[in-house]
């Protein structure tokens, strides 16, 4: 039986899919796999047992990915699985960046018991008046295709920048969105920008100071991705210069929430009831894969492997670190005992590696004792 841990709610529609071999239980202790969406995991105590953790949802800086790599636990998140609700909430802040909708909204709520508000509507609504999107250039970051895309056909000259746009994604993007090699361009050119990269170090404080001085004055400049991204005592400094009109972000804290001409959204991106779906399948299918068959897929810490389903005897899922000579190490405990191999898939990433071996015999205790005393192996199991 399978235990399957959950740090926070998952949707029914997503457990609904673990077999009778699977178990949901109530503590993380002895627990094979976790399912998290935002709860915090750096302080945790990480059971032996554990073998994955998915997020459900795209960014993963809740958990810690050094710690989970070093002790053979893959984590994997759900990428594309929010896409839609992100992408509508970028529109609704491309709006919202360019009419004084929440202005207008408060102005009303505020004037709500004068039985004069309809004729001072008229003369108040100046007070509002914002500008169209239509004809403006925004500037994408980390290149979304649906935002591009729908930018485009709401009317919007797009430039997109991302040195490291896939094949797929390059493929769905419109021929009309304009594919930017220095982000400094986007910084001169564009009246919006969206940002929608990863936090990393050398993504960390990226809209700063310095990239605002290269910046349109009034520029209007959302944030859906991640606080980090945003030096907040730079943009505070360029909204009271007028340098930045607008800034929507939709990540809240005490530096910028109140602070004139910024909408501070609650983290809304993705809270939506189809995303959470999406995300809660996403997740389970692949817990399900790597926990049933071995294979890897979207995980963060560990590399994209899979070997279908296993038609041999056995197969054999070992996390080991990316050094050399680790397959004839593998390979040379099968041979010493007769054993063939099959079939193999081995793929790294980084400084790690995982390997995917099937067997023609069952694996005793002691040839999996074996592969576990290779240096550099951190986590062998046999499925």
């Amino acid at each position: 039986m399978t235990k399957v841990n959950c740090l926070n709610p998952i949707a029914a529609c997503g457990l609904d899919l673990f077999s009778d071999n699977y178990e949901i239980v109530d503590s993380m202790d002895n627990a094979d796999a976790v399912l998290v969406r935002s709860a915090a995991m750096h302080d945790l105590d990480l059971p032996e047992s554990l073998a994955a953790i998915a997020r459900a949802g795209a960014g993963v800086n809740n958990i810690p990915l050094d710690k989970c790599a070093e002790k053979g636990i893959v984590v994997f998140n759900t990428p594309g699985a929010n896409a839609n609700g992100v992408k509508e909430i970028v529109i609704a802040g491309l709006l919202l960046a360019s009419r004084d909708l929440m202005g207008g909204y408060n102005w009303v709520k505020e004037n709500a018991a004068d039985p004069d508000i309809a004729k001072k509507v008229e003369k108040q609504k100046k007070q509002y008046a914002g500008n169209e999107i239509q004809g403006k250039k925004l500037g994408v970051i980390g290149l979304g295709a649906i935002v591009a895309n729908i930018a485009f056909r709401l009317g919007m000259e797009v430039y997109g920048y991302d040195p490291y746009v896939s094949v797929d994604a390059a493929w769905s993007l419109s021929r009309h969105i304009k594919h930017i090699t220095n982000v400094e361009d986007i910084y001169k050119e564009c009246d919006y920008i969206t940002i929608h990269v990863p936090a990393l170090p050398a993504t960390k404080g990226m809209l700063n100071k310095e990239a605002f001085a290269m910046m349109k004055d009034g520029v209007r400049i959302l944030n859906f991705a991640r606080d980090t991204l945003v030096n907040d005592a730079d943009m505070i400094e360029a909204l009271a210069s007028g340098k930045v009109a607008k800034y929507v972000t939709d990540f809240p804290n005490p530096a910028v929430a109140g602070v004139d001409n910024v909408i501070t959204l609650p983290h809304l991106g993705a809270s939506t009831e189809e995303s959470e779906d999406n995300c809660a399948v996403m997740a389970v299918k692949q817990i399900a894969d790597f926990m049933e068959n071995g294979n890897i897929k979207n995980s963060v810490n560990y590399p994209a492997c899979d070997a279908g389903v296993c038609e041999t005897a056995a197969r054999v899922a070992i996390c080991h670190k990316n050094i050399p000579d680790m397959l004839t190490r593998f390979t040379g405990v099968f041979s010493s005992k007769s054993v063939n191999i099959a079939n193999m898939v081995s793929k790294s990433k980084g400084d790690w590696a995982y390997t995917i071996l099937d067997v023609d015999a069952a694996i005793d205790d002691a040839s999996k004792t074996e592969l576990e005393a290779v240096e550099g192996v951190v986590k062998v199991r046999v499925i």
